[in-house]
C-alpha cells in the first residue's frame, strides 16, 4: 500500500457558490479530485487503480482479497451498511462473496471526482449507515474546443501489469462526446522477499462513452454508457476465482440550469444496468469438489434532483427510485459419475422495489454561523420470485411470506462555525437500513474469513444508527490541519450467529451461522491530517487514523488499528517528486471470534517522480516510481485471511496528449 498522491481537498457543491457571493461560511465536503483532465496533472502514478485513490480519504479502507477490486469500507463498515453510486445511479453487485464492488466499474482515467459523505449526509440516493461514495465521471462541455485526446500506457515490474488506453473528446457549440478505453493485464504478484502469490492475476478492459446535446442556453441532454469486462481474475484469499465479470451501465439525463430565481439547477436521469459475475474453481488444482457460482443483477431506476435558494436558505431535494433483480446459484459437481450434481439457489431471485425522498436545507445565519438540516424517507418492498428458492428458505422459516415491506427514514443536523482560520462542525444524525439480499435471503453462503456457511433471515428488523460527529479545520497560508471524530451507536446490529442444530454444506466449514441481530454495537473513528508548506514548491504532510469497534465486549473484525503516514513533496512547473512512508501499529483489538487473526505492525516507503515535456506543441508526461522500496513482507488488517501485500514494485507511466 502507498500513500497516493491524489490531492485531498475540501470542496463545495454547486450551492456553495452562492455562499461565496454572500461571504457566508462554507460547509465543507470530502471530495477526492482527479481533475477535469486528470492525465495532465502532476500525480506520480496517474494510472494507479481507483482503490488507491479512494484510500487517500481518511474515511475509506479497501478490503483486499487479492490484487483486484477491493471492497470499500466507509468509517470501518462493510458495503451492506454503505451506499456506492456511479453518477448517482444505484448498481447492485452480482457476487455473493462481494468480489465485484461497484468501484471496480470505473477507471481512474475517466473519473472526475469521488464525492464521499459520512453517515446520514450520504442518504441522498438511499438508506445508509456508514455513508456514501458517488463516483462522478469526467465529461466535456459545449465550449467549441474541437477534437482532442490522449493515449497512455504503463507497466509495473512486480506482477508485470500492462496498461494501455486512450481518451477521445470532441466539443462543438451545441454537442460534445467523450470516449475512454482502458485495458489492464497482470500476472501473479510477488510478496516481499519474492514469494509468488498464486491466483492473483487479472485481465480487464473498460469502455466508457458519453454524448451531450445543448437544447438551448439553459437545457441539455446527455446519454452515457459503461461496459466493463474482466476475465481470469484470481483471488488468492478465497477458495474460488472469477472466470468472468462484466457490467453494462447506461443512462439518459436531462439538465435544466437557472429554472427561475429560486431554482438554480434541476437534473433528472433514468438508467439501467446489468451485472454478471461467474465464480469457479477450475484453475485450482486440488479442491474437495468442483463448483460454479454465477450471479446476475438487473437494476432500472431514476432520480430527479433540484437545488436552489430562498433568502438565507440553500436547499436541495432528490426524489429517486429503482427496481432490482438479484439471482445467484451454485452447482456442485460430483467426483463420482454415478452420483448427481447438486444445485441450489444462493440468492432466490429477490426483487427489490425502492423509492426515496431526501431533502437538505442549509441556513446561513451570518458570516460565521450556519446550520444544515437533512431528512429522508424511503419505502422498500422485497419479493422472492423463484419458487424453488422460496421453498428452500421455507425449510428454515415455515411461515415465510413471498413479500416484505419496510419503511426507512433518516434525519440529521449540523452546526458550523467558520472564521478566517478555523472551521468547526458538530453533527447529530439518525438513520436505518434494511438487511441486504445476502443478509435477508442468502442460502448457504460460505465466508472464507471465518469459515462458516451463512443463511439469511428475512424476519430481521431494520438496523438503525445514532451518529455524533465533530470536525475542526485550521488553515493558514502555509499550514493546514483537520481533526475529525465520529461515533456510531448501532441498534439491532446484523451479524451471523452460530446455529449448532444445522449442518454445513461447504466441505471444511466450521458450521452454519444464521443472520441475526445483537442489541447494539459501537464504532468510533478518529483522524488527523496536517500539511505544511516549507517553501513554495516544497511541502510535507502527515496523517493519523484510528478506529475501534465493539459489540457485547467483543471486538468487531476488520477494524483499522492506529495507522500513520507522512510524505514530503516537491512540485514546480513541469516536475514533481514525492517520498512517502506509511505504516500501522500491531492490532491490539481484533475479532478473534469472527476468525480474525492479529495483524502485525509494518512500515513501508515509496518514491515517485513525474516530468512533463512539450513536443511539437503536444504534451508528453512521464511518471515513474518505486513502491515498497525495502521489499517488506507485510499484511494489514484489511487483507482477507492475511494474504501478503505486494513487495517491491517499479512502475512507469506514459501519457501523450494531442
Amino acid at each position: 500500500m502507498m500513500i497516493t498522491i491524489s490531492k485531498m481537498v475540501e470542496a463545495q457543491s454547486d450551492m456553495d457558490t452562492l455562499e461565496d457571493k454572500s461571504k457566508s461560511p462554507k460547509v465543507l465536503e470530502e471530495v477526492i479530485i482527479t481533475g477535469k483532465n486528470n492525465l495532465s496533472n502532476k500525480q506520480t502514478k496517474i494510472l494507479s487503480s481507483l482503490d488507491s485513490y479512494l484510500e487517500s480519504n481518511a474515511a475509506i479502507n479497501m478490503i483486499k482479497r487479492g490484487a483486484y477490486a477491493g471492497e470499500p469500507f466507509i468509517n470501518g463498515m462493510a458495503t451492506e451498511r454503505s451506499l456506492i453510486t456511479i453518477d448517482g445511479m444505484r448498481i447492485y453487485g452480482a457476487c455473493t462473496d462481494k468480489m465485484d464492488p461497484i468501484t471496480s466499474y470505473v477507471e481512474i482515467t475517466n473519473l472526475s471526482k469521488a464525492n464521499i459523505q459520512s453517515g446520514q449526509s450520504g442518504a441522498q440516493h438511499g438508506a445508509t449507515i456508514a455513508g456514501s461514495i458517488d463516483l462522478v465521471r469526467k465529461h466535456s462541455e459545449c465550449n467549441n474546443t474541437g477534437f482532442k485526446g490522449n493515449v497512455f500506457t504503463g507497466i509495473e515490474s512486480n506482477n508485470f501489469q500492462k496498461i494501455i488506453g486512450t481518451k477521445l473528446q470532441y466539443s462543438g457549440c451545441d454537442f460534445y462526446t467523450d470516449f475512454d478505453f482502458t485495458f489492464r493485464d497482470a500476472d501473479n504478484y510477488k510478496a516481499g522477499g519474492g514469494a509468488e502469490i498464486l491466483y492473483s492475476q487479472f485481465r480487464k478492459y473498460n469502455l466508457s462513452g458519453m454524448a451531450g446535446y445543448k437544447l438551448n442556453d439553459k437545457q441539455d441532454i446527455a446519454a452515457s454508457v459503461i461496459y466493463d469486462h474482466a476475465t481470469d481474475v484470481g483471488y488468492p484469499a478465497l477458495p474460488m476465482d472469477v472466470s468472468m465479470a462484466k457490467a453494462f451501465i447506461t443512462s439518459l439525463q436531462h439538465s435544466f440550469h437557472e429554472v427561475n430565481r429560486h431554482i438554480h439547477y434541476w437534473e433528472s436521469k433514468i438508467y439501467y444496468n446489468h451485472v454478471t459475475h461467474i465464480m469457479d474453481d477450475s484453475k485450482r488444482p486440488i479442491v474437495p469438489i468442483r463448483m460454479d457460482m454465477p450471479g446476475w443483477t438487473n437494476t432500472a431506476g431514476f432520480y430527479s434532483f433540484i437545488n436552489g435558494s430562498y433568502k438565507k436558505h440553500l436547499w436541495k431535494m432528490n426524489l429517486s427510485g429503482h427496481f432490482n433483480k438479484s439471482l445467484a446459484e451454485m452447482t456442485m459437481y460430483s467426483n463420482n459419475t454415478n452420483n448427481k450434481d447438486m444445485f441450489m439457489l444462493t440468492w432466490p431471485d429477490v426483487r427489490t422495489y425502492f423509492s426515496n425522498l431526501f431533502i437538505e436545507d442549509k441556513v446561513l445565519w451570518n458570516e460565521n454561523w450556519s446550520s444544515v438540516f437533512t431528512a429522508g424517507a424511503a419505502i422498500q418492498y422485497n419479493n422472492i420470485s423463484d419458487t424453488l428458492g422460496y421453498e428452500t428458505l421455507k425449510i428454515f422459516y415455515p411461515n415465510l411470506q413471498h413479500n416484505h415491506l419496510r419503511w426507512l427514514n433518516n434525519i440529521g443536523a449540523k452546526l458550523m462555525y467558520a472564521n478566517n482560520h478555523w472551521t468547526h462542525q458538530f453533527g447529530l444524525a439518525y438513520g436505518n437500513r434494511a438487511p441486504s439480499v445476502s443478509e435477508g435471503y442468502g442460502f448457504y453462503l460460505f465466508n472464507s474469513f471465518d469459515r462458516w456457511d451463512y443463511i439469511g433471515n428475512p424476519y430481521m428488523k431494520n438496523e438503525s444508527s445514532f451518529e455524533i460527529s465533530e470536525s475542526s479545520t485550521f488553515n493558514t497560508k502555509r499550514f493546514s490541519a483537520k481533526a475529525q471524530i465520529n461515533y456510531f451507536r448501532m441498534n439491532h446490529y446484523i451479524i451471523g450467529i452460530p446455529d449448532t442444530t444445522l449442518t454445513s454444506m461447504t466441505i471444511g466449514a466450521n458450521g452454519v451461522k444464521i443472520y441475526d441481530q445483537l442489541p447494539n454495537a459501537d464504532l468510533f473513528n478518529i483522524g488527523l491530517n496536517m500539511t505544511y508548506r516549507i517553501l513554495s514548491p516544497l511541502s510535507i504532510s502527515s496523517k493519523f487514523i484510528y478506529r475501534l469497534g465493539k459489540t457485547q465486549q467483543t471486538s468487531l473484525p476488520q477494524i483499522q488499528p492506529f495507522t500513520y503516514g507522512a510524505a514530503i513533496k516537491y512540485e514546480q512547473k513541469t516536475f514533481a517528486t514525492e517520498i512517502s512512508m506509511e505504516g500501522a501499529l500491531a492490532q491490539t483489538t481484533y475479532g478473534s471470534e469472527f476468525g480474525e487473526t492479529k495483524a502485525p505492525a509494518y512500515t513501508i516507503f515509496n518514491i515517485g517522480i513525474s516530468k512533463s515535456f512539450l513536443l511539437n506543441k503536444h504534451e508528453l508526461g512521464l511518471r515513474g516510481g518505486i513502491e515498497n522500496i525495502l521489499d517488506a513482507n507485510y499484511s494489514t488488517f484489511a487483507d482477507w485471511n492475511r494474504i501478503p501485500r505486494m513487495g517491491r514494485n517499479l512502475y512507469l507511466n506514459f501519457v501523450w496528449k494531442f
